[in-house]
């Protein structure tokens, strides 16, 4: 492990996750004027990122992994300043910062109703009066404007890019603060990989938890690529709104609109169920990986290193079914799950959670 300024990068090789930890209300019509979508979308990524080697896509040896590492180190010492803790009514979620004057993207899920009062901390602990702005209900797409009027100055930000071009595989790092605001520590990032992405939803294993809803993702070049939305039925496959839709509604949005249905996003608004354990498939079977404190799954007992072979009595395939068995789960629904632990099997029940923002 590298230390690098006041930035630490784990890069695992398994299957090449990583983490980054980074130092670096009222419901009255908003009155904010919008700002023009150009003045958000105009720019190149930012140059300290952009003139590394380039990363490669499946890294062969140590010197790739360092070259992955560089980008990633880049990209975090431009987008932790801009990522923000958002704070209302008893909830928290993240976001981002995309323009100088305080323009906030997020899951719509997170800024709720137009015209809301909520908080803004920043990354170095600062905090901001803001207010929601628009949201698409439909795709999860939600703005914020900081409005202190005590603050002149101007706001760290990031370069806006498009997701339209991702690929399976390709390497994105995703920023947010897991299990909400925690004064002291700054936001963390990960590192993962598109698992599949199209004009409605991006999925990744970038390994995510309630709290990261809202959260910027970035490709390697330091561009937003798109916004944690949902956490999956698997902690390490996540969903997320691409940034184009932001750029395509950005008027509306900036206009406090809202609008659109539950979405299909894993059941739109609505909570979704969730373990609260980081799996991954492999020789053995799916194995648990992580245990995230204070879920179903720490509750329940589930170990790392367990090896799940059973859900609610029928055998696992891999983690792609178990992810699907726990998806088709409500919050407050139990299962049961047959794990092998060292030479023994083992049930544990599991109380599944709600995850929300």
């Amino acid at each position: 492990m590298k230390l690098w300024m006041r930035y630490w990068v784990m890069v695992g090789i398994g299957l090449m996750g990583a983490m980054v930890w980074a130092e670096g209300g009222a419901t009255t019509k908003p009155t904010t004027k919008p700002a023009g979508v150009a003045a958000v979308v105009a720019r190149e990524g930012p140059g300290e990122v952009t003139k590394l080697p380039e990363a490669p896509a499946l890294p062969a040896n140590v010197g790739d992994l360092k070259l992955i590492q560089a980008r990633v180190e880049a990209v975090a010492k431009v987008a932790v300043p801009a990522t923000v803790a958002i704070i209302m009514e008893g909830a928290q979620g993240s976001g981002v910062i995309v323009s100088k004057d305080g323009y906030v993207l997020t899951a719509g899920h997170v800024s709720g109703k137009p015209g809301t009062d909520i908080r803004v901390v920043m990354s170095d602990g600062r905090r901001f009066k803001a207010r929601s702005l628009g949201a698409n209900n439909g795709i999860d797409s939600g703005m914020i404007k900081i409005s202190d009027p005590f603050y002149k100055g101007d706001f760290p930000f990031v370069p806006v890019g498009s997701a339209r071009k991702l690929a399976a595989g390709q390497w994105l790092v995703a920023i947010g603060h897991p299990g909400g605001y925690m004064q002291g520590r700054p936001p963390v990032v990960r590192l993962g990989r598109v698992l599949r992405a199209n004009a409605w939803v991006i999925t990744t294993d970038n390994p995510l938890i309630s709290g990261d809803s809202g959260g910027p993702v970035f490709d390697l070049d330091g561009k937003l690529v798109g916004i944690n939305s949902r956490i999956g039925a698997s902690t390490s496959a996540n969903l997320h709104v691409p940034i184009d839709t932001f750029v395509e509604t950005w008027d509306r949005l900036a206009k406090g609109e809202e609008w659109g249905g539950a979405s299909f996003l894993e059941g739109g608004p609505r909570p979704t169920a969730a373990l609260g354990a980081r799996i991954r498939q492999e020789d053995e079977g799916v194995v648990v990986r992580q245990v995230h404190p204070d879920t179903a799954a720490d509750k329940s007992g589930l170990k790392v290193g367990d090896v799940i072979v059973r859900f609610n009595g029928r055998r696992v395939k891999d983690d792609n079914d178990l992810a699907t068995s726990i998806g088709k789960k409500k919050p407050g629904d139990s299962i049961t799950l047959e794990v092998q632990r060292e030479s023994k099997l083992v049930e544990v029940i599991a109380k599944l959670e709600a995850v929300g923002r």
